[in-house]
């Protein structure tokens, strides 16, 4: 299952550069991760400084 970015993300884009699947990419007000590309790794989890980012 993908990981998903919640109402916390502060739009910082720390997270992108973390993806080693290119999954997340800039949505309406917040990231968002391509549940497509994303291969649940967690790579991103830890560069969030919000904490926006789980498994779902």
């Amino acid at each position: 299952m993908a990981h998903k970015i919640n109402d916390s993300c502060a739009s910082c884009g720390a997270c992108v550069a973390d993806c080693p699947m290119e999954a997340i990419s800039e949505g309406d007000g917040k990231y968002k991760i391509d549940p497509d590309k994303c291969s649940d790794c967690g790579a991103c989890v830890g560069s969030c400084p919000t904490e926006a980012i789980s498994a779902e």
